[in-house]
């Protein structure tokens, strides 16, 4: 049975309720790239659902779980919910990492109000960590859509933002797995976090990443985690900071 309940008002009360989850002061700064000089590069995938669902890519995971290569999903609230076996078993590879990317993958979350923001993180928060047991901490918007506002609330909720320095497009169908192989062997540099999709709505990624990991191998990269412990992103809060809103709120659930 499905649980349901009035989750933003449940979700902002329980953020705005006195709990400072980070002493950090906000800084409303955007990652794109790694705080290194090193030759790696952070392979990251978004698994975002909206209003039709979508499914994990299988070719893409199990290409990389052959070739034991680490990479990051930045993953909707409720993808992890409506895809929660195969995500649950995602989670399970060391290799692995999920992060945060809002609850139902708002177009432009600048048109929202602060709790609004808090929501769709918040939410998204509960949801991954009630089907993988993993804390978030890290966050990335729908599209890169962002301002110092909309970064100040995230960071304010312990997160750090990461983006990227340049996209790869591959939602285009235009965009052909030669082109993303070429565009990627050309123009990554030291430090870079790659986005793809891993969703389905990466039309010719599948096709492309075998000649991606190649060819960046070829150039001495090696891939790492975005929490690499020597070359990643720190995060802002500790686990106990986001245990404590898990505690706060019920872990949504429903269709909302």
């Amino acid at each position: 049975m499905r649980r349901s309940y009035g989750w933003r008002g449940a979700l902002v009360a329980a953020a705005f309720a006195g709990a400072v989850w980070d002493a950090t002061p906000a800084r409303a700064e955007i990652v794109t790239r790694l705080p290194t000089a090193e030759r790696v590069v952070a392979l990251t995938f978004d698994a975002c659902e909206a209003r039709a669902p979508a499914t994990l890519d299988r070719r893409i995971v199990d290409l990389l779980a052959a070739r034991g290569v680490p990479y990051t999903v930045f993953m909707g609230g409720r993808f992890a919910r409506d895809n929660a076996a195969e995500v649950a078993a995602l989670a399970r590879d060391p290799r692995v990492e999920i992060e945060n990317h809002s609850w139902s993958h708002p177009r432009d979350m600048r048109t929202l109000d602060d709790a609004g923001v808090t929501a769709e993180v918040v939410k998204a928060e509960i949801e991954i960590f009630t089907v993988t047991g993993r804390r978030t901490t890290l966050f990335r918007f729908p599209g890169g859509n962002a301002d110092a506002r909309t970064v100040g609330v995230v960071e304010g909720l312990g997160y750090r933002v990461v983006h990227w320095r340049w996209p790869e497009g591959d939602p285009d169908p235009h965009v052909s797995a030669r082109a993303l192989v070429r565009q990627t062997l050309t123009r990554t540099r030291p430090g870079d976090v790659l986005i793809f999709h891993i969703n389905g709505r990466g039309v010719h990624t599948a096709d492309a990443l075998p000649q991606v990991l190649d060819g960046l191998t070829a150039q001495g990269y090696r891939f790492v985690l975005l929490s690499d412990p020597a070359v990643g992103v720190r995060a802002r809060h500790s686990s106990a900071s986001t245990a404590m809103r898990t505690r706060s709120v019920r872990a949504p659930s429903g269709k909302a």
